[in-house]
């Protein structure tokens, strides 16, 4: 397939190249006893598997369309399209994994699916894999000082991450740390010059804002995580969280806005600090107060950033946290419980 050729618009490429390797999946000879789905991209091949193959459809929600409504940015009409296609997706599954309990509630609320459809197994991550480690040569490489303690973000620029929300603290955070943005990926090219903006103008008024645009391979990601002294998450919808989760395997405190599945992960005052996020405005991807949200996030890593021993304690009880409850092992066997429910 050779999307270049295509004379559709280009922010529809994406959609019909994930349609088009749906249909593809399919043509393959299929001897699965369970198709299981996760996000927009893969949901008409499960679709057509179910149909065609007779075989139960099992559903993941990470996040839902109707809650992102930015992402018409991105798509423009395609975004009506993943929304269909979502909500046929969901309503036709023989089950539907939430991957947090708020997460369910909105599946609840947006969708006709039988509440015992539904069922919450957490997202997870490999403690094997994610732990402290120290290599500061990797923070030399990308123009961060070592010796110099620093506040974390990683992420893609998008609304959805509250990435200028953060930005727009910075200001407001006391002198003396660094401040690292990991962030890559932007969902436009508006998105993105509004963050180089936001930047240029903070960089103006304060020392140690370094921005790393990219996403960075996993091992850099843990070497940032681990020598980080706060991780903060400004994400405005998030329904599980997993960043949060691997801070906190590799001993990092946590600063997060208190929206959906991040309330499930971090445990305020042991592994973290949870900021409000008000949004009762009729966009679903706004603070009521946004100058609020931010000078809360800036206060939450001050206070912590002031407290050294207090960021060590919480980064120990995040990582027995993180491997006590969210460890790949443990989600495994709820999700092989109920395939064994389907195929019965």
């Amino acid at each position: 397939m050779d999307s270049s050729a295509w004379t559709s618009p280009a922010n529809l490429k994406s959609v019909f190249g994930a349609l088009q390797r749906n249909l593809d999946f399919n043509t393959r000879h299929i001897d699965a006893q369970v198709v299981h789905l996760h996000t927009w991209y893969a949901h008409f091949g499960g679709i057509l598997a179910k149909l065609n193959y007779g075989i139960p459809m099992v559903l993941t929600v990470h996040s839902l369309e109707p809650l992102r409504p930015w992402k018409r940015e991105q798509l423009g009409g395609g975004y009506d399209f993943t929304c269909w296609l979502e909500k046929t997706a969901i309503e036709m599954a023989a089950a539907v994994i939430a991957v947090s309990e708020e997460t369910k509630v909105d599946i609840s609320r947006l969708f006709k699916v039988d509440p015992h459809k539904i069922h919450v197994i957490h997202n997870g991550i490999d403690p094997d894999e994610y732990h402290r480690i120290e290599a500061p040569e990797v923070l030399r490489k990308h123009g961060v000082n070592p010796d110099i303690p620093f506040v974390l973000f990683v992420g893609r620029i998008t609304r959805q991450k509250g990435i200028i929300h953060l930005v727009r603290a910075i200001e407001q955070m006391d002198p003396g740390f660094q401040i690292v943005l990991c962030a890559g990926a932007p969902d436009t090219p508006e998105i993105l010059a509004e963050m180089e903006a936001a930047v240029a103008a903070t960089q103006a008024k304060r020392e140690g804002i370094i921005w790393i645009q990219a996403m960075l391979p996993v091992q850099e990601k843990i070497a940032m995580y681990s020598h980080a002294s706060v991780f903060c998450c400004p994400s405005i919808y998030e329904p599980f969280g997993i960043i949060n989760l691997e801070a906190m395997a590799c001993e990092t405190a946590v600063v997060a806005s208190a929206v959906g599945g991040i309330k499930e992960v971090v445990v305020p005052h042991e592994t973290g600090i949870l900021v409000p996020l008000d949004q009762q405005t009729e966009s679903p991807f706004e603070a009521t107060d946004p100058a609020r949200f931010a000078k809360d996030l800036a206060d939450g890593i001050n206070q912590l950033m002031a407290d050294p021993e207090k960021c060590r304690q919480m980064g120990q009880a995040g990582r027995k946290r993180a491997v006590e409850r969210f460890s790949w092992t443990s989600i495994a066997e709820r999700t092989k419980a109920l395939y064994e429910t389907l195929v019965k």
